[in-house]
Parts: C-alpha cells; structure tokens; sequence
C-alpha cells in the first residue's frame, strides 16, 4: 500500500493524514458503501462515472474564531480544507481514507474508512451540478464518503469542507459557539468560493455548474445548509455565537444566502440549542428551493418532533420528509470501522441501535438521488420515486409479484403500491412524506 501526499494536517477531531491507494474490494468485502448491497433499493446502485478524488483548501480573511479571543472573538484567516469527488474520465485504484474522529477524553481515535474513488484521476468531460457536502459536528468529510463517492459517480461534483470542530466531549459554552457560529458562515463562504472557482474553470472545479448548485448537510452541518439556504436566523443566536451570528440575523442577512441554489437535503438536522430555536419568522419555511429531510423517529439528540415541525411549515417550494422507525441520531455515517467498535463511545458516532447501516445508508442515496436528479438535473421520471407513494411502506402491495425470492424492483403505482424502485420485502420500517406547493415550476 503506497501513501500518497493528499492530505491537509488538521487540528483536533478532524485530523487528517493521507488518502492511501490500494486494491479495490469485491463488494461485500469490506468494499465502501458508496457501493451498495444487493437488496439496495434501485436508485442506490452506482453511476456510470468512476470517481476521482482531490484535496484542496480555501482560505477566507478577516473571520471571527469563538475558540480564540478573551473579551472578544479573535479575528484571523479561516482555512478550511476540503474533499472534492468528481466523475473521473477514467477508472483508477480505490482509496483508503485516514481519519479520526473524538474519543470520550477529548483525544482522537484514528481509523481508515475504504473507498472507491481515485486520486487525482482526470476529469471527465462535461459540466456537473456543484454539492456542497456539510458534516455534524465532530465529524470529517471522510464518514460522508458513502455519499460523496456515489453521487460523484452519477455526474455530481461534490465538495466536502473540513469544519475542524473542537471535541465535542468537551460540553462547555463557550466551546460549543464554535460550530454553531461557522457553520453557517463556512457553508456560505465554500459554496461561493467553489462557485467562482467553477465560474473561472479552475482545476477540478472546472468540471461544476455553478448555476446548478445543491447543499446536504448532516446534524450540525444541517443546521448549516437550512441556513444558508434562507431559513432566518433567530436573533437569539447571537449570545450562542459570542455574538459573531448577531449581524447575519439582522442587517447582514443577505451575505449567508447561497446563490443558483436548487434544492437542500438536511439528514438529522439541528433546528433548535437547548430552548433557543435557530430560526424566527417563517423559519425553514422561508427556504425557497425543494428541501429533502431524513431523520429517525428516536433520534434524541435533535428530536423527531422538532425536525417533523421543519416539513410541516408552510413554504412555497415541495417539501419531503423520509423518517426510519426506531433509528436515532448516527443516520448518516459510514458504518464503525474495527478501531471505533472498542468503546461504546466510539461506536455510537457511527452505529444505530436497530438499523444496519448497510441498509440505512443505501435507502438515503436512493432517494437523495431521486431528488437530486428531480429538482437539480431536472428530470421529470424521478417524480415516480418521490411522489404518490404510500406515507407508511409497510402498506404497500404489489399484487403481481412472483413468489419467493426475486430480485426484482417494484414498478410503483398502478401495478404496485409498495414504493417504486424497493425489492419485495425491502420497503419496511419507514414513512415517506410529500407536501406539495401549489404553483411550484
């Protein structure tokens, strides 16, 4: 295994060291999910790009740090590195990529997450829809890999910032201001900085579109990506911030919100610290593009009631809401490697109590492809994987399957009512939830 000079030295929690190359797995051998099982649902499956993965940074002056100051926030440069995968004009070698997230002592647990994208291959030709790729808190662009790797494979370029949180062990106030003041800010800034580099044919971010531009973000990072995407935030922020957010609630609104902005996904995400909720006003339902949120219906860290009342506000853009019975807060990372399954606190980043991540994680890329592809690339045929389909998927029949097991994918309706695109015996545990906006292009 040869070690490749690709990474950026990062502090804390979000260490990163190298992207290693090494031998591609046969799936189901410790292969990524970015490459799923075969009782993934149809829209999971991979693209017909390989993948190509680069590292690069950016580097914004005059930023404010909670972490940093006495009386008053210091004010510095903020370099933030970041994770790009990309359609690749050719197939190379998969990745190791090396990480580490934090322990329950505030110390860093490394561990390698397997790929498939490839280093620094060529870009394929064309222009792709830009994504913005926001991790929780804590995280590293590097847990979201099954995510990043497969949209990159069906024609995405996908930009995965490193937001470099101190250790979430560490539960005081004035560390806790850390992540709720930048993520807003960082999403915004990566996002312009990505568009304009798109917008002068730079490197790798020549292959994006910037006028076709989307945001997922994670727990913290979904936050992040209601935020920019126009969902006001509550002046009460500003005393969580040490007042950096005070101005971006009022006066300086405008500068947090993403431009050429098509539609957000928001997996598990935080709508409320403690008693403050983020957002006044119309709240998430001021957010003018379709938005797709996932959350689990025990997920006691951002609480299911309180993400469900983020669908349910009036707005005048769709709304989907996918909800997976029994599951909690760790929804959306790659599944524990060997050297976080020691300690239950490691193990809790990654792990859900019930659900197999080999199951969660494919569910969520079939529909964040379907909805993508719908409200991003503008193709129509993937209403059928998002609307009318039976709220609860337990409900769902289809009459005319054969007996016995069948690897065939449910029609939709009218030959089938279990959701379209779902193995016999697969759409189970979940609801799924469409509210339309009436005049919406």
């Amino acid at each position: 295994m040869r070690r490749i000079g690709l990474g950026f030295g990062l502090a804390a929690m979000a260490a990163v060291t190298a992207v290693a190359t090494a031998q591609r797995p046969e799936a189901g051998q410790g292969d990524t999910l970015a490459r799923p099982p075969v009782d993934a649902p149809e829209l999971a499956r991979l693209g017909r790009y390989p993948v190509g993965v680069q590292r690069s940074h950016s580097v914004q002056p005059g930023q404010a740090d909670p972490l940093r100051g006495k009386d008053r926030p210091a004010i510095g440069p903020r370099e933030l590195p970041l994770l790009i995968w990309y359609p690749a004009a050719s197939p190379g070698r998969g990745a190791i990529y090396h990480t580490a997230l934090s322990g329950e002592d505030g110390r860093d647990v490394a561990f390698d997450v397997p790929g498939l994208a490839s280093p620094d291959r060529p870009v394929a030709a064309g222009r792709f829809p830009l994504v913005i790729l926001a991790h929780g808190y804590g995280n590293t662009p590097e847990v979201l890999s099954w995510l990043g790797e497969n949209l990159a494979s069906k024609g995405y370029v996908v930009v995965a910032p490193a937001f470099r949180d101190p250790p979430i062990s560490i539960r005081t106030d004035a560390v806790r201001a850390g992540p709720i003041a930048r993520r807003p800010l960082d999403i915004a800034f990566v996002t312009a900085e990505a568009q304009a580099r798109a917008g002068r044919h730079e490197g790798v971010f020549a292959a994006a579109d910037p006028a076709r531009t989307a945001l997922i973000g994670y727990s913290m990072g979904g936050y992040g990506v209601l935020t920019v995407g126009g969902a006001p935030l509550n002046p009460a922020m500003g005393a969580l911030s040490r007042d950096i957010l005070t101005p971006y609630a009022t006066v300086r609104a405008g500068e947090l919100r993403v431009k050429n902005l098509k539609a957000i996904v928001a997996l598990a995400p935080a709508a409320r610290f403690g008693e403050v909720p983020i957002w006044t006003g119309k709240g998430v339902g001021a957010v003018p593009v379709p938005t797709l949120i996932v959350v689990g219906d025990h997920d006691r860290v951002v609480g299911h009631e309180t993400v469900r009342a983020l669908f349910m506000a009036p707005a005048s853009a769709p709304r989907y809401l996918l909800t997976f019975a029994q599951a909690g807060h760790s929804i959306a990372l790659t599944p524990a490697p060997p050297a976080m399954r020691q300690r239950f606190w490691d193990m809790d980043w990654f792990e859900d109590a019930v659900w197999r991540k080999d199951r969660l994680l494919p569910i969520q890329t079939h529909f964040i492809t379907a909805f993508l592809d719908r409200y991003v690339k503008g193709e129509t045929a993937m209403d059928a994987y998002l609307n009318g389909l039976t709220v609860q998927s337990d409900a769902g029949r289809w009459p005319g399957a054969p007996v016995g097991r069948v690897a065939q994918y449910s029609p939709g309706p009218p030959a089938s009512t279990v959701w379209k695109g779902f193995q016999p015996g697969r759409a189970v545990g979940m609801s799924f939830e469409y509210r339309p906006a009436p005049g919406w292009r």
